[in-house]
């Protein structure tokens, strides 16, 4: 499995999660000038931008440590070029731990956090 296709399972998985705890999906990989967010949702007139990171274990640092200041600055940066009609804003990590078995991508557990940056 390629390191594309990882990231698309867990994009995917990370969707299934917030739309089963109540967000509604408003864009995937919304990509403009400068960079891009996985994820654009909504929840209780909050829109959330929320960056994704797979990873296997955390045997280098949590996924949510590969998120640095130059990436939140990239994504705050691209989501200024989002159209938000009023309400919150918030910006999120979601870390989705996986493993491989027999060419299948199985979710271990998901992490929300919430304001993260």
């Amino acid at each position: 499995m390629s390191r594309r296709d990882i990231g698309n399972k867990g994009e995917t998985a990370a969707v299934n999660h917030l739309i089963r705890n109540g967000y509604i999906i408003r864009e995937r990989n919304f990509t403009r000038r400068g960079g891009e967010i996985d994820i654009i949702a909504e929840k209780d007139g909050c829109t959330v931008f929320i960056e994704v990171k797979t990873r296997k274990n955390d045997l280098y640092g949590a996924p949510s440590e590969y998120v640095g200041r130059g990436k939140m600055y990239h994504i705050k940066r691209t989501a200024a070029q989002y159209p938000v009609f009023g309400g919150d804003l918030r910006f999120d990590i979601i870390e989705v731990y996986y493993e491989e078995r027999a060419g299948m991508f199985l979710v271990k557990k998901i992490n929300h956090i919430e304001d993260a940056f």
